[in-house]
């Protein structure tokens, strides 16, 4: 016996749909330059004040989970590291029908084959995002378990929020920049950059990639 499944519009476990314009950061902290579209989102929700009809979220790697969030949107920007073939740090835009593409592809993560299955699954629930936009950048380093950002990924982000920015005042959203008054609004905790930077100990007195007796 076959087993049949439907994907249906949800807004389970959302505060509220009333937002139609979703920015997205997707990754992992933990893994050095996986962190780079988590960070990006952290940027952009800590400089820029944006209407009710904008959500920013950290997305980290929680795949299917965020198939509400997409579904309600009609549209979208997705931070993350992608293996582009590129030289590291070089950053990429991707756009509209092509941003599923570029996330299933030389794959890097689980994170990524995640928000591929989302994308699919708002598209044959006829609630994908009309339109979409891949802010990318080739990372420098992943294997570097409790690592940070490595300077070419860090100096992109920036310029990444800067491009978004753009776009979202593009499709007529009132961006405002917070000035002197930035505000801590994702991960003002532990994950927040300062206090993740601040209490990690350096490469030479902590293992970030594993015994070798195990690997």
């Amino acid at each position: 016996m076959g087993l049949e499944f439907t994907f249906a519009r949800t807004t389970a476990g959302m505060e509220d749909s009333s937002f139609d314009i979703l920015v997205l950061g997707i990754g992992n902290l933990l893994w050095a330059d996986e962190g780079f579209g988590v960070r990006c989102a952290e940027a952009l929700a800590a400089e820029y004040e944006l209407p009710q009809r904008a959500r920013v979220l950290d997305g980290g790697t929680q795949g299917l989970y965020l198939l509400p969030y997409v579904q309600a949107a009609k549209r979208l920007i997705v931070f993350d590291a992608i293996d582009y073939g590129l030289p590291p740090g070089t950053m990429r835009l991707v756009e509209k029908d092509e941003v599923p593409r570029f996330m299933g592809a030389r794959k890097m993560s689980l994170h990524q084959t995640g928000f591929q299955e989302v994308i699919t699954a708002a598209e044959l629930s006829d609630c994908c995002p009309r339109e979409m936009l891949l802010i990318g950048v080739q990372p420098v380093e992943l294997e570097d378990y409790g690592g940070s950002l490595r300077p070419q990924v860090r100096a992109r982000i920036p310029e990444a929020v800067g491009v978004a920015v753009e776009r979202l005042r593009d499709w007529g959203c009132d961006v405002r920049s917070r000035g002197a008054t930035v505000a801590a609004v994702l991960n003002a905790g532990a994950l927040g950059m300062g206090a993740y930077e601040s209490g990690r100990p350096p490469a030479e007195t902590a293992c970030r990639i594993g015994d070798a007796r195990f690997l």
